[in-house]
């Protein structure tokens, strides 16, 4: 399964009945900008929000509590923002929180997870290495997915510690990173791995460095894609596609952090120069820290 969407209102909740009003992305930060792509591409009608949780990313080493703490924050901040429906853009956030957030917000919702169905669909070799968040890896809905679709496939697992981090301060080709990039693939490699599940959003910005170490010894899989068209299949189902076709608006950036690092790379990803706002998110677990911000 490459993702999760609720089948329907929850029914205490109200439906957002303008189909002009914004779609919300969120990532625990600047990974979600290549799901934010794919939806662009596949909905150009529709006008978006993005925001990163950048002063708490990364996510993957997190407890349980603060990630749905924060994502539950998150989502009820779009949902006051107008949003008509949400992209939960984050594999650790979609593990720990989905079904919280699908019965607490009044709009629907798509989350993100591993694919480790189409890995298994088209692996010759039948050993998949999966790149992921150790809390995405250890999450129950990650051991039901290896469960449900592993079959006769050996998955490789293996924590991508120190990548979100690069990803983060705009780290794609460092030397540092090649080296701790290599020091996860060639086990896989090793163990006769020909496909890779990328299993965190930010990982897609490591494309390059990844071919760089494995060349075309391993086929990717980014779910990104196929996000993107779940999302225009719940927005049809709901009646909440933009009407269009409307001049395509830039979507709005917001980061919890300073907005640098994902002005850069939204420039570098979308080929767009947009403003980035800083705001803050009070949550359960972070009022404290983000009081002594303000």
């Amino acid at each position: 399964m490459l993702f999760e969407a609720s089948p329907s209102f929850p029914p205490t909740g109200r439906a957002v009945a303008d189909t002009s009003a914004p779609v919300g992305v969120f990532d625990s930060g600047l990974g979600g900008l290549s799901v934010l792509r794919a939806v662009r591409a596949a909905l150009p009608d529709e006008r978006l929000v993005y925001v990163a949780d950048s002063l708490y990313a990364p996510y993957g080493e997190r407890d349980d509590d603060f990630i749905a703490d924060r994502t539950m924050a998150i989502g009820e901040w779009l949902v006051s923002q107008g949003a008509k429906a949400l992209v939960v853009a984050c594999n650790t956030a979609t593990a720990q929180s989905i079904a919280l957030v699908r019965e607490r917000l009044p709009i629907p919702l798509v989350g993100v997870e591993p694919g480790v169905k189409p890995a298994a669909l088209v692996s010759k070799t039948r050993v998949v290495g999966v790149l992921a968040t150790a809390v995405t890896l250890r999450s129950a809905r990650f051991q039901t997915l290896l469960e449900r679709y592993a079959g006769d496939c050996r998955f490789i697992c293996q924590p991508g510690h120190g990548l979100v981090q690069a990803v983060e301060r705009c780290d794609t080709h460092s030397p540092e990173l090649l080296a701790l990039l290599a020091s996860y693939l060639r086990p896989m490699l090793d163990a006769g791995a020909d496909t890779l599940v990328l299993g965190c959003t930010h990982y897609p910005f490591l494309d390059e460095a990844i071919r760089s170490i494995v060349g075309d010894r391993l086929q990717i899989i980014d779910t990104s894609v196929a996000i993107a068209r779940q999302l225009e299949r719940l927005l049809d189902a709901h009646r909440l596609r933009a009407a269009g076709p409307s001049p395509r608006a830039l979507p709005r950036f917001y980061s919890t952090a300073d907005g640098e690092s994902q002005r850069q790379l939204a420039a570098s990803l979308l080929q767009i120069d947009a403003r980035v706002e800083h705001v803050v998110i009070p949550s359960r677990r972070t009022r404290p820290l983000e009081s002594d911000l303000a």
